[in-house]
């Protein structure tokens, strides 16, 4: 990571770690739907992370801070993406929840980092070196893949680091873009969430099934088992017609039986 270090700072030695680093740069958060888009993400890939960690190994961070450059102040060195996945690292550093993701600390990049536009997007696509968002994640933090969100625009870019530069990916046939590492398509979702109607950032699987929040999977279940008991008391019903019509058979074959015997006839000759 010393390529990553401001030659003017390099004395300020031992790095810090995320107990000493200032979690946030007290800016307020831009727009009201960028939380529930966080939560969103997470809650509906979790199970396919759960799948991945069985050790429960990754982090996921929302609108939380990767310091990649030492500086004064420290905030000036760190990118808060609105959420980025990181594999292969423990959820909580000595039983500490994370303030922030120390880069140099840990030496492993998200496997891919979204943000979200609230302006003109210019932000999200700058270039500059060592300042522009584009330019540090690219150069320097260097996570597979990146996305911009517009919900203005109802649109994403998902780019992939290829040969040390980012491309823009083009969409597959349904309009969405593989992140093959964690067997997922990410892609916009128009449709209600914490009962608004927008088009959101989310995931589907490889075959193109729309992942799940915890809550849509419960409204599923409930939905399946109301289905099921639908079933059941469509199959009692059938049972109890088909009994009423079995009793109804007995009664006019007793019936029968009953004239006949009155003619003098012995139905069992």
């Amino acid at each position: 990571m010393t390529s990553a270090i401001n030659p003017a700072t390099e004395e300020l030695t031992p790095f810090p770690d995320h107990t000493q680093l200032p979690e946030s740069d007290g800016t307020f958060v831009k727009n009201w739907q960028e939380h529930p888009q966080s939560i969103l993400l997470t809650d509906s890939i979790t199970p396919v992370l759960k799948q991945l960690h069985p050790d429960g190994q990754y982090c996921i961070g929302q609108d939380l801070g990767i310091y990649w450059c030492l500086t004064d102040p420290p905030e000036k060195g760190a990118e808060a993406p609105d959420w980025f996945y990181v594999g292969n690292v423990p959820p909580l550093l000595n039983g500490l929840t994370r303030r922030s993701y120390v880069f140099w600390r840990e030496h492993i990049a998200p496997l891919i980092v979204l943000e979200f536009v609230s302006g003109d997007g210019s932000e999200e696509r700058d270039k500059t070196p060592w300042k522009g968002k584009f330019w540090v994640y690219e150069q320097v933090i260097r996570p597979p893949f990146y996305g911009i969100y517009e919900v203005s625009k109802a649109s994403v870019e998902v780019y992939e680091l290829i040969g040390g530069k980012y491309q823009l990916l083009t969409a597959n046939e349904r309009g969405r873009y593989p992140i093959t590492d964690l067997g997922v398509e990410l892609g916009i979702w128009q449709g209600e969430y914490q009962s608004a109607e927008l088009p959101w950032l989310r995931w589907w699987d490889l075959q193109g099934n729309l992942l799940l929040t915890g809550d849509e999977r419960a409204e599923q279940e409930s939905q399946r088992a109301e289905q099921e008991r639908q079933r059941a008391e469509q199959e009692s019903q059938r049972a109890e017609q088909e009994r009423q019509r079995a009793e109804q058979e007995r009664q006019k074959a007793d019936r029968l039986i009953a004239q006949l015997r009155s003619l003098g006839v012995e139905p069992e000759a």
